[in-house]
Parts: C-alpha cells; structure tokens; sequence
C-alpha cells in the first residue's frame, strides 16, 4: 500500500471564527489554490462536524482506507472491473466489498439483481 492524500486537492480549514476578506485573501494565496467552495468570499461551504470528526477518527485510527466513488443507492452505475465491466445498472446496495446492481428489461418490466465489487462501480 502507497500513503496518499484521503481527498486528492482538497485542503481543509478548521475556522474559530468567520473569516474576514484579509483572512480569506490569505488563503486563496495559498499555492497550488484553484478556488475556495462556496457561494461567496463570507460564505465558504461547511462541512458537517460530524464528517469531519469521522473522518479524523478514521485518520488517528490508522486504518487501511480505499478510495471509494460517490455513488448513492437507486443512482445508475457503471461496472468498471471483472468480467461485468461496461454493465449498466441501477446500484440497489452500496458496500466498498459487496454491491448490489439492478439490470432491467424494461420492455418486459422485469429485473434481475447481480452482486458486485463496490469498487468497480462508479456513476453512469
């Protein structure tokens, strides 16, 4: 296994108090900055405290983590890996081991189930 960044590109500000436009002309000098997100200078987006301590608890617990893609359930996915890749389907059940993948006739208004590798899945 390879050390890399959890979130490729993102850098994260833990802020005390609301930033004023210094501060935040500060920041955006910072190199290799392509934007800040949000909708505004003196209103950057907010990630939950919850995800964040989530997200430090896994950190601290130094346990083996895999990128993963976004997906959520009743989205269409692709198939990436295995002898399925290229499949389309609707992602019934979403686990970084085990998915579960709908494929549809829709002409015959039937449906089957197909277990895959969460990981070889991404957005259609």
């Amino acid at each position: 296994m390879i050390p890399t960044p959890m979130f490729p590109g993102y850098l994260f500000l833990r802020l005390r108090h609301a930033m004023d436009k210094p501060e935040y002309v500060e920041v955006i000098k910072v190199r290799g900055l392509v934007r800040v997100l949000g909708e505004r200078w003196d209103r950057p987006a907010v990630v939950p405290n919850e995800e964040m301590q989530a997200i430090e608890k896994v950190t601290a617990a130094r346990q083996p983590v895999l990128p993963f893609p976004y997906l959520k359930e009743g989205q269409r996915a692709r198939i990436t890996g295995g002898p399925l890749a290229g499949v389309e389907g609707i992602l019934v059940e979403a686990r970084p081991r085990q998915g579960l993948l709908v494929l549809s006739l829709h002409l015959l208004q039937r449906s089957v189930a197909v277990v895959v590798d969460g990981t070889d899945v991404v957005p259609a």
